[in-house]
């Protein structure tokens, strides 16, 4: 899949904090040094060491937001009867007796009721397009064995 698919919600959020990311935390940060400057000797300065660290946290989250966003997919969610990205998928692994509920997205998706599936996930990978009904299996990365998952529900996210 080309492109990180997230939800409208997830696009505004991400590009509110660029914003304030590259506006507003970034002149915080710039006046934290300046005022650490203040304090003398900024070889054994720890207030210092510390804003430049914040800053350099804060440059990297600003350049992987603009990537991110820049190759964004905004998805509204997929036909009700396949999955993809923006639905939540109702699965059941094989051994267990209870199903469980995913928002099939990017892992910069976040949202208060369901945990996030990686679309790019080996099970995320092998639900993409499955239908109810469906068995698929994936293989687990920690111990390589091939796992069994049947869908048994998919609904757009409310």
């Amino acid at each position: 899949m080309d492109g990180t698919h997230l939800s409208p919600q997830a696009h505004q959020r991400l590009s509110e904090e660029l914003e304030w990311r590259s506006g507003p935390r970034r002149s915080e940060i710039s006046q934290w040094i300046e005022r650490a400057r203040e304090h003398g000797d900024i070889k054994e300065n720890a207030d210092y060491d510390a804003a430049k660290n914040e800053q350099g946290h804060n440059e990297a989250r600003i350049r992987h937001l603009e990537a991110l966003l820049r190759t964004a997919v905004i998805v509204e969610g997929t036909a009700d009867d396949v999955v993809g990205p923006g639905v939540v998928v109702e699965i059941l692994m094989a051994g267990d007796d209870e199903p469980v509920q995913y928002l099939v997205g990017s892992i910069e998706e976040r949202h208060d009721t369901y945990d996030v599936l990686s679309v790019s996930s080996p099970l995320g990978q092998a639900l993409l397009g499955a239908e109810v009904g469906a068995v698929v299996s994936y293989e687990a990365p920690r111990t390589g064995k091939q796992i069994s998952v049947e869908v048994v529900g998919i609904r757009s996210l409310d």
